[in-house]
């Protein structure tokens, strides 16, 4: 992994070291926990920083045979260490490979590749050094020069965090992003209705009816917005696109209070309903809506009963994404009421539909309105990022793509804007038909 690494021509090379890799990183979207920003949390070990809560290194662990004792369970730090260890080689031509190595380099200066002989001796080293001001969860990010995070909260929590981070006088911005998924969730009252009165208690409204729900959403909303938030964030498998009125949503909201679960055309139009609501408030306020597509989640029943979500069990998945994110983006426009919007598909196949899609509603008020984001979890590894970036170019503006980000819950995870950047940069190498490197 030489300083060349991913750029293979001198016009690559040139590209980055002028350009790219003086820039600093906004990191626009990720799951980085707010209370470890504020606390500025110091890591004991490298288990801390690296594997807790890792469902990328998970997966890979429980594909190499690793006992989910050591993937979630109650194994030893150390020992999940060497398990994860014993797993890197494994990794050959994924992604993790790549990011494990380059992590190491540029957190700890180490260049050895990671094993299960070097194993020992990386920990000793590593922990050594996060003792340093440097590796503090303030320190990583002045060291990566991280001027802005935006990270993902749920409107049902307090924002005391972010108001700690406001206060502390961090160089780097932190804003939280609107994420409310579960006021979607008519479909499971169990999970619906505790949301439900988290969300009234931290808006301070009462959320007996559907009027004082959609209230306190707008409470939040604005809370948001108080606090510095200027992005939302929904995570679908697919946009909704079902015609919905007030009295409408108001009974299945009713009726999954009251513990009836709603049925799926019940949900299709609820979910229609607050998803135009989320769009209209993002525009009144001039915020970014963001849009991730097409995650098949927590298919593995008897895991996720277990462990819970976001343990590694979810993939792509193949909805049909175009209808109803042409009626989503439509109804809104011929309101007035779209908003700046970035759209982001687990499924390469949606590559083309999402990137042409963004032409459609571009209206000539700004450079880049809507985006094709970057690629997304499965897609955030080479081939994904290359094939993101040329479906852009080929039917839109890469001129004004907005950029990378980290998707991660890990401070580790900086080195995948170094990573992103290396690969767009050699973009400007090509292969002509001769399959000799031509420039474009």
């Amino acid at each position: 992994m030489t300083d060349d690494f991913l750029l293979h021509t001198k016009t690559a090379r040139a590209l980055y070291k002028t350009y790219a890799e003086p820039q600093p990183i906004l990191d626009y979207h990720c799951h980085l926990p707010p209370a470890d920003v504020a606390a500025n949390r110091r890591f004991a070990n490298l288990f801390e920083i690296w594997l807790e809560g890792d469902h990328y290194k998970w997966r890979a662990m429980r594909a190499n045979g690793v006992p989910e004792r050591y993937c979630t369970g109650d194994a030893a730090p150390y020992d999940k260490f060497l398990a994860w260890a014993a797993t890197v080689p494994k990794c050959l031509r994924n992604p993790l490979y790549h990011w494990t190595h380059l992590e190491l380099r540029r957190y700890f200066g180490i260049d050895e590749l990671l094993d299960g002989k070097s194993a020992p001796a990386i920990w000793k080293t590593a922990n050594e050094q996060l003792q340093s001001d440097e590796l503090t969860a303030h320190g990583i990010l002045k060291k990566f020069d991280v001027r802005a995070v935006c990270t993902t909260d749920d409107p049902a929590e307090p924002l005391d965090h972010h108001a700690a981070i406001a206060a502390s006088g961090i160089s780097t911005k932190v804003y939280p992003t609107f994420r409310p998924d579960r006021a979607l969730q008519v479909d499971d009252p169990g999970t619906f209705n505790p949301w439900v009165d988290r969300l009234g208690s931290a808006a301070g409204i009462a959320v007996d009816t559907f009027a004082g729900f959609e209230l306190a959403l707008r409470q939040r909303h604005q809370d948001f917005h108080d606090a510095g938030a200027r992005l939302s964030d929904h995570g679908l498998a697919y946009c909704y696109a079902a015609e919905c009125t007030a009295e409408e949503a108001a009974a299945i909201y009713d009726r999954s209070r009251a513990g009836q679960a709603a049925t799926v055309a019940e949900h299709e139009k609820f979910a229609s309903y607050l998803m135009l609501l989320f769009g209209r408030l993002d525009a009144g306020k001039g915020w970014t809506k963001q849009l991730h597509l097409g995650a098949r989640r927590n298919v593995n029943t008897r895991m996720m009963r277990a462990l819970g979500r976001d343990t590694g069990y979810d993939s792509i998945g193949d909805y049909r994404q175009a209808e109803g994110l042409a009626w989503y983006l439509d109804r809104l426009e011929q309101e007035g009421a779209l908003p700046k919007t970035i759209l982001y598909n687990n499924n390469p196949n949606d590559n083309y539909t999402l990137a042409t899609m963004i032409g459609n509603f571009q209206d000539g008020s700004q450079a880049g309105k809507l985006q094709f984001g970057s690629g997304w979890w499965y897609l955030d590894q080479k081939d994904g990022i290359e094939w993101q970036l040329d479906a852009l170019s080929n039917v839109g503006l890469l001129a004004h793509f907005v950029g990378m980000l980290t998707d991660s819950r890990s401070f580790m995870s900086y080195p995948r804007h170094e990573y992103f950047r290396r690969v767009l940069c050699n973009q400007a190498r090509r292969r002509n038909g001769t399959g000799r490197a031509a420039g474009r």
